[in-house]
């Protein structure tokens, strides 16, 4: 075996060939003004030669023309041989002057946007055309060779080809880093063929029936080393999704989620940090009215809604102000500088929300503890479409509609090419594998108070009816099994996290004191048993809604009818663990 030279890799011959022109003309003027030799493909010679620069064309080099509709292009051993060839191995250099060939010391290549077309909705065809097979290969085979070449995938990365002519080459651990960046972009590339073959193009039995493709991958880049995770002797770091990104699957380019918030204030990020305000975020985001909701260990200890942020904020605030000590607080609209204040009298963690007025951020940063997030979308702002990891904006979430002009489900023509993005879709590590499912939305035909079913006591009143609407979207955002108890659109006692219905109703009973009377109720899950419910009715509660669905219903039903209490049936069901 060969050893990798150590020192600088000196750039004499490089190959151009990409789909993305960014900057590609002040980088080939840089390179010709340093003397170095370009070769290059179809436009992309052409552009280098429209700028002037004396360029080679690739097929002057291999003696074969460019074919097949450009498919076959750099495919030959006068390309690859000096791509791979180790210049450090006398046998390799004897070979290549015995073949007449130089060898390449830089390679320069983006690809086919393949991503990008299957998310505009392209046709399977569009689609298979835009898979790079050149491209990769050339790729692969310098970061392969990089003791000897240096592959360069990202325009970003031409300011350091410049700069590194000027040093004398690359060094070898800036080749074996470029390297190490090339592999990842040619693995997330084939995790994307990959996907939309096995979600969209050619899915097997099981696929076609439920939607669920037969593999599915993930890439991430890290973002962030965080202190340490939830607990100090744990190591963490914070990782990215590469997949929208690549894809160009959120809305005006800008990425998504907690993991893309932009700290404006305070401390970095700690793992707990991220979690809460994860749970944070999405409490919020649900509501089109302006919300705020105040998070401790991912559940609401508040949360509200009102006639304006700093409104919603002091009914949050109100329902549990002990626990919303430290807490996390989401907004889903703009901090104006009448929340800031009232938020700035209690400590808090971390702030979320998708903006922050001018005099509101002067207000919050003169305290050095508190974070502030700003974290895209607002009043009513869900995520764009995504898709799970890797799987490159081609994930249906459930069974294909039928197809329309007789085509079989698994018909390609039946399928759209991009795949369904109409749903989220959130996945959970487990030993040994991973669970995918779609994101639980409040959504649902049964979420509507228009599709409930009155099953016991007098109709609730109008504004019983918005508390209850309330009480059973925020109630969403609280861990099973879960029982809110609301007010005046707040929540006024919180249930939570408990093992079974009766203790998260005594819970959310205690916590409201007083206030459960005449108050309103949702629970996340049917009662199994009336007992759950009786605590309720006891402690005054005049209205509850929950799914239904359990055997004995008709207990909980004889109970709310007795009590005179009105009972709500959704017909569906919110666990959240």
């Amino acid at each position: 075996m060969t050893q990798i030279p150590i020192g600088r890799a000196l750039i004499r011959r490089a190959l151009i060939s990409v789909y993305d022109k960014t900057g590609l003309e002040d980088l080939a003027s840089g390179l010709h003004a340093a003397g170095v030799e370009i070769t290059s493909t179809g436009s992309t010679a052409a552009r280098i030669s429209a700028a002037g620069v004396p360029v080679t064309k690739v097929e002057e080099l291999t003696g074969f023309p460019e074919c097949l509709d450009g498919r076959v292009k750099t495919l030959h051993p006068a390309v690859h041989a000096g791509l791979l060839a180790d210049t450090a191995n006398p046998e390799h250099e004897a070979q290549l002057a015995q073949l007449g060939i130089e060898p390449f010391q830089l390679v320069v290549s983006n690809l086919y946007p393949f991503e990008a077309t299957v998310a505009s909705g392209a046709s399977p065809q569009e689609c298979v055309e835009q898979i790079d097979i050149g491209g990769p290969a050339m790729v692969r085979a310098a970061a392969k060779n990089h003791g000897s070449v240096t592959a360069i995938t990202d325009p970003s990365r031409y300011a350091d080809v410049l700069a590194a002519l000027a040093e004398g080459g690359f060094t070898l651990d800036q080749r074996r880093h470029l390297a190490a960046e090339a592999f990842a972009h040619t693995a997330a590339y084939d995790l994307a063929v990959a996907s939309w073959f096995a979600a969209s193009y050619a899915p097997d039995e099981i696929s076609r029936d439920v939607g669920w493709p037969e593999v599915a991958g993930a890439l991430w880049r890290r973002a962030d080393v965080l202190r340490y995770g939830e607990n100090p002797h744990q190591r963490a770091a914070l990782y990215k999704d590469l997949s929208t990104e690549r894809a160009g699957l959120t809305q005006s380019g800008q990425p998504s989620g907690i993991a893309a918030a932009e700290l404006l204030h305070g401390k970095p990020m700690s793992y707990n940090n991220y979690v809460d305000a994860d749970a944070a975020r999405r409490a919020t985001y649900d509501f089109t009215e302006p919300c705020v909701a105040i998070i401790k260990h991912s559940n609401p200890c508040g949360i509200a809604i009102g006639t304006d942020l700093a409104d919603a904020h002091a009914k949050a605030n109100a329902c549990d102000p002990a626990s919303a000590f430290g807490g996390v607080i989401a907004a889903n609209g703009p901090v104006t500088a009448a929340l800031a204040r009232q938020i700035a009298e209690v400590f808090t963690e971390v702030v979320i929300a998708p903006g922050f007025d001018a005099e509101a951020l002067d207000i919050l940063s003169k305290s050095k503890n508190v974070r502030l997030l700003k974290c895209r979308a607002g009043l009513g702002g869900d995520d764009p479409p995504q898709t799970p990891p890797g799987l490159g904006g081609t994930f249906p979430p459930g069974p294909p509609a039928p197809p329309s002009g007789g085509n079989s489900p698994g018909d390609p023509s039946a399928r759209p090419a991009g795949g369904n993005l109409l749903a989220a879709m959130e996945w959970r590590p487990v030993s040994g594998g991973i669970l995918l499912q779609s994101v639980d939305r409040v959504r649902e035909p049964g979420d509507d108070p228009a599709n409930w079913e009155l099953k016991a006591g007098p109709a609730a009143t109008a504004a019983q009816l918005e508390d209850l609407a309330f009480a059973w979207k925020a109630c969403r955002s609280v861990k099973s099994n879960a029982i809110l108890l609301a007010s005046g659109g707040a929540s006024v006692g919180v249930g939570m996290g408990q093992v079974n219905r009766v203790d998260s109703s005594r819970l959310a009973v205690l916590r409201a004191g007083d206030r459960a009377a005449g108050s309103v109720a949702a629970s996340d899950a049917y009662f199994p048993f009336a007992d759950g419910f009786e605590i309720l009715a006891q402690a005054g509660v005049a209205a509850v809604v929950e799914p239904g669905g359990s055997i004995r219903d008709h207990l909980t039903v004889t109970a709310a009818q007795d009590a005179g209490v009105a009972l709500y049936f959704t017909g569906v069901r919110h666990f959240y663990h």
